[in-house]
């Protein structure tokens, strides 16, 4: 009908200045006029491209986790925005790793030109294994020494760090430690925890209290911890802003004032970390521009640049619960 060649109309459609603007507009109002519509998945298969970069939530230790989470939502609605902007589309995968291919089968499925995941879990070995062969791949989590797979993430250790010696800055001598350990970055908040208090003269040592994730285990299991160490703690270092917004209400529900009687720190600073009476004092991380960073670092791999992980800064904010 316009009387060009099938390459003429494909790059016409594709908006390609090889062809001159008058003809172009041509094919495109035929186009138009008799509702053509280029085949995405002949494109795809003729470019070896899907246009599709997968998100996958692993939830290897935290099996009962949902990814309405605060944390996962603003993340992901944070890489939604710059996948977009990037001119991709996005597949959501919610994985509870049953073996130790979970991850293989995503990669190798040919639906996507390249992979992000949010957190390690405790499947550090099966990324590992398949960031060894698997360049297009970006995490958010914990950085090691020596690690294969690129990471964006917080220094998280530091972050620890932060949140203890803001309640130990405030008098506050006798420190818990609520959360899941099982995930790398827990552990390294831990740690961080573990040596302002070591450092600090007159602080009792550091209890850990196994504290999950799951919107049904937090209540229960935080509640058990108060039970346990009533009257006998000043200061509660939580290991995410949901924990540690549970923990104020248990606490109020219970007459323990916050800060007075126990202050209480959080990480991640969520949007609603704001919406908590008191306000919540937590540790930020910059999940906009880590989000960004990934996107940018996944975009350099699949064009097949290697590149190194992103280690930002915490932040300590600082609001009424401590």
């Amino acid at each position: 009908m316009a009387g060009v060649s099938a390459g003429t109309v494909s790059r016409a459609l594709a908006g390609k200045s090889l062809v001159n603007a008058e003809t172009r507009e041509r094919i495109q109002a035929i186009a138009r006029e008799h509702g053509f519509r280029p085949n995405q998945m002949a494109r795809r298969l003729r470019t070896q491209r899907t246009g599709v970069i997968g998100v996958v939530i692993p939830l290897g230790h935290e099996r009962r986790q949902h990814i309405s989470d605060p944390f996962f939502m603003t993340l992901f609605g944070h890489l939604a925005d710059a996948l977009t902007e990037s001119g991709h589309d996005l597949m959501l995968s919610r994985v509870i790793p049953g073996d130790d291919e979970w991850l293989d089968r995503i990669v190798d499925s040919g639906m996507l030109d390249g992979a992000l995941v949010i957190g390690q879990s405790n499947q550090m070995e099966a990324i590992e294994r398949v960031a060894e062969r698997y360049l297009p791949m970006v995490v958010w989590g914990s950085h090691r020494d020596g690690q294969i797979h690129c990471t964006v993430g917080t220094d998280n250790r530091l972050g620890g760090r932060l949140a203890a010696q803001r309640l130990l800055d405030q008098g506050k001598r006798k420190l818990v430690f609520f959360g899941d350990t099982g995930a790398p970055e827990i552990a390294d908040r831990l740690a961080g925890a573990q040596d302002a208090v070591a450092a600090c003269a007159g602080a009792t040592p550091l209890v850990a209290c196994s504290t999950h994730l799951s919107n049904e285990e937090i209540p229960e299991q935080v509640a058990g911890h108060l039970e346990q160490f009533a009257g006998q703690i000043d200061g509660i270092v939580c290991a995410s802003d949901v924990i540690a917004m549970t923990t104020l209400r248990l606490l109020h529900e219970r007459g323990v004032r916050v800060p007075h009687d126990v202050a209480v720190t959080g990480f991640d600073d969520v949007p609603i970390a704001t919406q908590t009476v008191p306000q919540l004092t937590t540790v930020r991380q910059d999940i906009a521009g880590g989000a960004r960073a990934m996107v940018d670092l996944l975009t350099q791999r699949i064009a097949g640049v290697e590149t190194p992980s992103t280690i930002m800064a915490p932040e300590l904010v600082v609001r009424e619960s401590a």
